[in-house]
């Protein structure tokens, strides 16, 4: 569920992008209201006509752009032009793009594969989803869960699972993934993961080399069918390479998250993992204790490692501090819960 807090943030990056795109038009327009009343004040007291107070005249001339005024028709040519220039300006100014701005402001669904592009550009630290089928989704979900920032990459997303993406104000590109230009208007470049989980072995391995080319610190997070292949990814090229048969959405997305996380096992019937995850100086870990983080996220911590040492199964006492690396075993969804407070 987002909050009001995150879709007023939302909404507000949105609108200052939609102010970016439509400046030129926005900025024309203002000068013309303020500067034209400014200069019919001057001339109405140049001329000897009724002269009205500043936000007046403003007003004056913000009603003729609309072709509309105050009934008032004055005797001096001098202003007599404004009723004549000023509703000109105002179609000229409509026509260069400030009636597309107030539609979408106010219809911020109908987006363009170029507004979209806009958005993600501003984003950094976030990851990048490539594939968008119901695993991709639910990925997609877990990751939104995580107060993760997310762009999506889909050449033709279903239209279902397209609208919830953008419920959750998370951009989609509708692109191929493979291609430089795609991944680089996603912010390959200052993201900090990326997920290829399309049903394409080859296309996913193809897009996370040239993801790590494009970014050589990217974290990348591939869908690979083949178990075997997989563990030779993960060797060779230093992937986190999942095994799609065997992985959850949970899994993928607290991989993506940040986590070195296995292959799930189930035991009588319940999926566990073992995941190793560094506490960052702002985690909600940092001063708690052991047994405070297994009761609270039920899980069981099995390794805890400092600068010093590492301690197999430290004792229910044991603090945790800053830089401190944790293994634990859970289910993925109670590992995503650490993941996100750490």
């Amino acid at each position: 569920m987002v909050s009001k807090k995150e879709k007023l943030k939302k909404n507000w990056r949105d609108t200052w992008i939609l102010l970016r795109q439509f400046r030129i038009p926005i900025t024309i327009y203002i000068v013309a209201i303020f500067g034209g009343g400014i200069l019919y004040k001057l001339i109405a007291q140049t001329v000897n006509e009724p002269v009205l107070n500043i936000w007046e005249a403003i007003y004056l001339v913000l009603t003729l752009t609309f072709l509309q005024s105050n009934g008032v028709f004055p005797t001096s040519p001098w202003l007599e032009i404004f009723y004549f220039v000023m509703p000109v300006i105002g179609i000229s100014i409509l026509a260069l793009g400030l009636a597309d701005f107030g539609y979408l402001l106010f219809n911020r669904r109908e987006r363009t594969k170029e507004w979209e592009m806009a958005i993600a550009k501003t984003y950094k630290n976030h990851t990048i989803m490539v594939g968008l089928g119901h695993l991709g989704f639910r990925v997609v979900q877990k990751l939104h869960d995580l107060g993760e920032k997310v762009v999506v990459i889909e050449i033709k997303p279903k239209a279902d699972l397209n609208a919830d993406v953008q419920k959750m104000g998370i951009p989609i590109i509708h692109d191929d993934g493979s291609r430089q230009a795609t991944l680089e208007a996603a912010g390959i470049t200052c993201a900090k993961t990326i997920v290829s989980c399309t049903q394409n072995d080859a296309l996913n391995l193809q897009i996370a080399v040239k993801a790590r080319n494009l970014n050589p610190d990217i974290r990348v997070v591939v869908r690979i069918f083949d178990d075997d292949f997989a563990q030779s990814l993960q060797e060779q090229f230093g992937f986190t390479a999942l095994s799609a048969t065997g992985m959850s959405a949970p899994a993928f997305a607290a991989a993506a998250a940040g986590a070195d996380i296995t292959r799930p096992i189930t035991v009588e019937g319940q999926s566990f993992c073992l995941a190793r995850l560094n506490v960052s100086h702002n985690s909600k870990l940092v001063g708690r204790t052991v047994e405070h983080v297994e009761q609270k996220y039920d899980v069981s911590v099995v390794l805890l490692r400092d600068k010093q040492e590492s301690d197999l199964h430290p004792a229910g006492n044991r603090i945790i501090f800053e830089q401190n690396a944790l293994a634990i075993i859970g289910s993925p969804e109670k590992i995503n819960l650490v993941v996100h407070d750490s």
